[in-house]
């Protein structure tokens, strides 16, 4: 199967967008170093805000799935 990269792309800018909407403090460049890690991103968002590992992997999930269904549909 032959991925599309500016799907992807463009699947992790509106990621970003919605994770910066979320988390306001979140910059492109802490975001980019967790490369979409799911686990970097809830570390680094314990970082900025002390969330705990629980409360923000739940928002991480919610968006992240979001993302995986519009995905289907297309």
């Amino acid at each position: 199967m032959i991925i599309n990269e500016e799907k992807v792309k463009g699947t992790w800018l509106k990621i970003k967008g919605d994770l910066q909407k979320t988390w306001g403090n979140l910059t492109d460049a802490d975001l980019e170093k967790t490369k979409g890690d799911i686990n970097a991103i809830s570390g680094l968002i314990q970082q900025k805000y002390g969330e705990t590992k629980e409360k923000s992997s739940a928002k991480l999930a919610e968006i992240f799935k979001r993302f995986e269904e519009k995905k289907k549909i297309l």
